[in-house]
């Protein structure tokens, strides 16, 4: 899914205009991107959590000449699913595979 397909499907689910739906969807993902610069933790309860893990400095090398590099730490984005979205997630690909029927449609979402 794609960020057009998951705005398309806002605007479809809660019945607004795409444009509306965009500006819902954009400000979730600001908000995420906010919480994370500043090393706050996201939770997000029946699906996980998003934050920030810290790589030490290490030695790499520069895959065209062979030459070593130093590749300064950084923080990188991480999501931890929760286990019900990974019960889900089983869930679902086990009754296709049982069956023999393919993908199967998730079940709609519960409240958050």
């Amino acid at each position: 899914m794609t960020k057009a397909d998951l705005i398309e499907e806002v605007s479809r689910v809660v019945e607004m205009t795409r444009k509306d739906s965009e500006v819902i969807v954009e400000a979730i993902f600001d908000s995420i991107v906010r919480s994370l610069r500043t090393n706050d933790k996201i939770e997000i309860r029946g699906f996980g959590s998003f934050r920030t893990r810290q790589r030490q400095s290490r030695v790499g090398r520069n895959p065209k000449t062979g030459a070593r590099v130093e590749v300064p730490p950084k923080r990188i984005p991480y999501f931890k699913p929760s286990k019900e979205l990974k019960d889900l997630v089983n869930n679902a690909a086990a009754a296709a595979a049982s069956d023999g029927a393919g993908p199967v449609a998730p079940p709609p979402p519960s409240s958050f």
